[in-house]
C-alpha cells in the first residue's frame, strides 16, 4: 500500500480521513485493507468493495448505503436484477449481518510504523488511540499548517469557494441580460444569430396567424434545510461553448429544485447570488452553483411559449370546457407532485405545462398539458400565480385535490402503473433472468456513430490514447471505481470515477479519473454495458499481468472545478464540457423524428455550425419551446448535438444552410442527435 503521507493525495482532498487512515473524497466509503480475501456474499456488486451500512433491497440483494443512495440517483431499479426499486423501500440489514462485517481483519493502513491486525469496528480507536503512524501524521501535518512554513505545497481549502467574485464580463454583459434586467415580458420575435427562428415561415397566408415568443425573466429563491445539499439539476452552456448561455438540461427528481417546482429544463441562469454568470465559462458556472449555502438567489429567462395576437382565442368560455376533479395522494408533506405550472400572457390563471416523466401526476395520469387549475385543496387559484399553488402544495400532507378546466379533445396519457417496467416480459425469461439482452433490445434506437459523421475533434481539446501494462498479484486488486456505459441513459463510454489508493492502478499512476475505458486484456470495453464492464474488469484483474488501453480527454481552453467542489450526494461523473472532446468513435447516436402542422413551428433553435473565424463547430440545440413539437417529443434535449438532418451530415454546414434545411420540412423531419449529460450541480 502506498504511504498515506504522500504528497499526491493533497489534490485530491485536504486531510486524511480519521476514521479509516485514507486518503478519499468526504462523501465516498470508508477505504480498508482486509487481512484475508472477503466472501463474496458480503461484497457490494456497485462498488466491488466489502460493504458498508448494508442495506437489503426488497429483492433480495444488498449493496453498501452510499452506493445504493448514489445509484437510486440516477435509476429506479435493483442493480442486479433491475426490478423496480425505490431507495425508500430499501432498509438495513439485520445486526448479524453488520456484526459479520464490522468484525472482518483490517491492516492498519500506516504500515510503516504499524503492524498490528484488528476488526474493522476497532480501526477508528485504533487510530486515534494507539497508533505510532496517525500520530506522526498529524504532527506531520500540523507542521505545515505552521503559517511560518505555509507555501504553495497547502491543500486548497473550502475557505476559498465561500466568496465567489466577480467573474470577469465584459463591459455591459450581455444584451439578454441587459435587456431583461427590468424583468419584464420579452417577446423574441427576431431570432439572434445562429437560430433557427421559432417563429412560422413568413408566407403570405401565414402573416395574418404570426405569433410571438414570450419569455420573461424571474427571481427565483431557493432554500436548502442543508446548505450542502445538491439543487439537483443538470446544465449545458458557457462562453466557451457555442451555446453562450448556462442553460438547465435537465431537474432530476426528488430534488431541492424538483420540490420547489419553478425551474424547467430550457430556463437560461442569468445570475447567481447576484453574480452575472451570462458570460462565464461553463467550469466557472459549475463552481457558483456549487456554492454552498442555505439561501440560493437565481435569475432565470424563461420561455412561456408563442403568444396568438389573433381574436380566434376567443373560445375560451367555459362552454366549450369541462370541469375535472382529481385528487393526487402523497407519502409526506415533502414528496414532489412532478407538475409544472406557468402563467399566460393572454389569459387569466395558472395552467400545467408539464408533467414531469415518472412523477407522482404522471403516474396518476388524469392530468394532463394546459389544464387550468381552477382550485386546490378547496383554494381559489382562478387568478393565482404558480407560487401560490406551489405553496398549497407543499404545505399539504396527503391528499391535494385539484379542480382544473380543460379544453374537449385533449389526449391523456396512459397513466404509469408502478409494477410495470416492461412489455416485453419474455426476454428475460428467455434468458435466465439476465438484463442485459433485454437492455439492447430496448435500446435499437441507438447507434454508434456513422463513419459519414465523423468530425474532427473541437478547438481546444486533444486526446491522448494510453497502454498500460502491469505486473501484479493474482488477488491484487485495480483499485478503481467506474461509470457510464451503453446501459445508461445517454449510452456512455466506460470511464473512471475513481482510482483508490489501495490497488495496483494507483500505485501505477498512469490511469487517472475520468480516462475512458477502451479495452483491458485485448477485450473492447468500448460498447459494453456497465455490468458487462464490472464484470470484464473483475475477470481480468485476476491475472498476473494486465493490459489496460484508455483515453484521457484534455481541454486546453477549461479546467474543472476544484476538487474541493463536491458532487453533494452523487457519485463523481466527467462535466458536460469534457463529453464535447470525446473522439466520435465513442459517440452513440439516436434518430428522433419529429411531426408538425403546417401552421406550426419545429419549436427548437440552434446555435453553432462552420464560421470563417472558428472554422467547423458542432451545431447545438439552445431552445425548446415550450407547447411545441420538440417539447411534447420530450427526447430533445438543450446541449444535444445535431448531427445529421433526414440522414444529409450537418458537419462542415454553415448556419445559413442547415437553417433553410430545417425550414423546408413542412409536416415531419428526422434529426439525428448526440446527447451528453450535463454537469451535475
Amino acid at each position: 500500500m502506498a504511504d498515506p503521507v504522500a504528497e499526491e493525495h493533497t489534490s485530491q482532498v485536504s486531510e486524511l480521513c480519521c476514521e479509516c487512515g485514507q486518503f478519499h473524497l468526504l462523501l465516498d466509503n470508508h477505504l480498508y485493507n482486509f487481512q484475508d480475501e472477503v466472501d463474496d456474499e458480503l461484497i457490494c456488486h456497485i462498488c466491488l468493495q466489502p460493504l458498508l451500512q448494508p442495506m437489503d433491497t426488497p429483492c433480495g440483494h444488498t449493496y453498501c448505503f452510499k452506493c445504493l443512495e448514489n445509484f437510486m440517483q440516477e435509476y429506479n431499479f435493483c442493480p442486479m436484477d433491475r426490478k423496480k426499486l425505490s431507495f425508500q423501500q430499501c432498509h438495513k440489514s439485520s445486526l448479524l449481518v453488520r456484526n459479520l462485517l464490522d468484525k472482518l481483519i483490517v491492516f492498519c493502513p500506516f504500515k510503516a510504523e504499524c503492524q498490528q491486525t484488528m476488526q474493522r469496528c476497532e480501526l477508528e480507536a485504533h487510530l486515534q488511540n494507539r497508533c505510532p503512524g496517525f500520530k506522526k501524521y498529524k504532527s506531520e501535518l500540523q507542521r505545515k499548517k505552521n503559517p511560518i512554513s505555509r507555501g504553495k505545497e497547502d491543500p486548497p481549502t473550502k475557505v476559498e469557494t465561500n466568496k465567489p467574485k466577480d467573474p470577469e464580463v465584459p463591459g455591459g454583459g450581455s444584451s439578454l441580460v441587459a435587456e431583461s434586467s427590468a424583468a419584464a415580458v420579452v417577446s423574441l420575435v427576431t431570432a439572434e444569430p445562429g437560430l433557427v427562428n421559432p417563429a412560422f415561415e413568413e408566407t403570405e397566408e401565414d402573416l395574418p396567424q404570426r405569433t410571438s415568443l414570450v419569455a420573461e425573466t424571474t427571481t427565483i429563491e431557493i432554500h436548502r434545510e442543508d446548505p450542502e445539499e445538491e439543487l439537483g439539476m443538470r446544465i449545458v452552456g458557457g462562453k466557451d461553448t457555442p451555446l453562450g448561455n448556462i442553460v438547465v438540461q435537465e431537474v432530476l427528481r426528488d430534488s431541492v429544485i424538483a420540490a420547489d417546482g419553478r425551474i424547467a429544463p430550457g430556463d437560461h441562469i442569468l445570475e447567481v447570488n447576484g453574480v452575472n454568470i451570462s458570460s462565464v465559462t461553463h467550469c466557472q458556472a459549475v463552481s457558483f452553483l456549487r456554492h454552498p449555502g442555505p439561501v440560493l438567489h437565481l435569475m432565470v429567462l424563461q420561455e412561456k411559449g408563442f403568444s396568438n395576437k389573433t381574436a380566434q382565442q376567443d373560445s375560451t368560455s367555459a362552454t366549450n370546457r369541462e370541469v375535472i376533479h382529481v385528487t393526487l395522494i402523497k407519502r409526506d408533506r415533502s414528496e414532489p407532485l412532478g407538475i409544472k405550472l406557468i402563467r399566460k400572457t393572454d389569459e387569466a390563471g395558472i395552467f400545467i405545462l408539464d408533467l414531469l416523466e415518472g412523477g407522482l401526476a404522471a403516474k396518476n395520469g388524469k392530468l394532463s398539458q394546459n389544464d387550468r387549475v381552477l382550485s386546490i385543496n378547496g383554494q381559489d387559484l382562478r387568478q393565482g400565480t404558480p407560487e401560490a399553488a406551489a405553496q398549497i402544495i407543499q404545505s399539504t400532507e396527503s391528499r391535494v385535490n385539484f379542480v382544473v378546466l380543460r379544453q374537449p379533445g385533449v389526449q391523456l396519457s396512459d397513466p404509469v402503473e408502478d409494477g410495470s417496467t416492461s412489455n416485453n416480459s419474455s426476454s428475460s425469461s428467455s434468458n435466465g433472468g439476465s438484463p442485459v439482452h433485454h437492455r439492447r433490445r430496448l435500446d435499437q434506437n441507438h447507434y454508434r456513430r456513422k463513419s459519414t459523421y465523423q468530425k474532427d475533434l473541437p478547438q481546444g481539446y486533444v486526446n491522448h490514447e494510453k497502454t498500460v501494462a502491469i505486473k501484479k498479484e493474482p488477488k491484487e486488486s485495480l483499485g478503481i471505481t467506474i461509470g457510464g456505459g451503453r446501459d445508461n441513459k445517454n449510452k456512455l463510454p466506460i470511464y473512471v470515477t475513481s482510482v483508490q489508493p489501495i490497488g495496483c492502478l494507483f500505485r501505477d499512476g498512469r490511469i487517472k479519473r475520468g480516462d475512458m475505458l477502451l479495452s483491458i486484456n485485448g477485450i473492447d470495453l468500448t460498447q459494453l454495458n456497465y455490468y458487462e464492464a464490472v464484470s470484464a474488469l473483475k475477470s481480468n484483474a485476476a491475472s498476473h499481468s494486465v493490459i489496460l488501453k484508455a483515453l484521457e480527454i484534455l481541454s486546453l481552453n477549461s479546467t474543472e472545478p476544484s476538487p474541493d467542489i463536491k458532487e453533494q450526494g452523487f457519485s463523481w461523473s466527467p462535466l458536460w464540457i469534457t463529453w464535447l472532446g470525446l473522439p466520435s468513435y465513442l459517440h452513440c447516436c439516436q434518430d428522433i423524428v419529429l411531426t408538425k402542422g403546417n401552421l406550426e413551428s419545429w419549436g427548437f433553435s440552434i446555435v453553432g455550425g462552420f464560421e470563417e473565424s472558428k472554422g467547423n463547430q458542432p451545431f447545438f440545440i439552445k431552445t425548446i419551446v415550450p407547447g411545441t413539437p420538440a417539447f411534447r417529443d420530450k427526447k430533445l434535449k438543450c446541449g444535444d448535438e445535431i448531427v445529421a438532418v433526414n440522414g444529409v451530415p450537418a458537419i462542415g454546414m454553415s448556419n445559413s444552410e442547415l437553417i433553410p434545411m430545417l425550414k423546408e420540412q413542412r409536416n415531419k423531419v428526422t434529426l439525428t442527435v448526440v446527447s451528453w449529460p450535463g454537469s451535475l450541480v
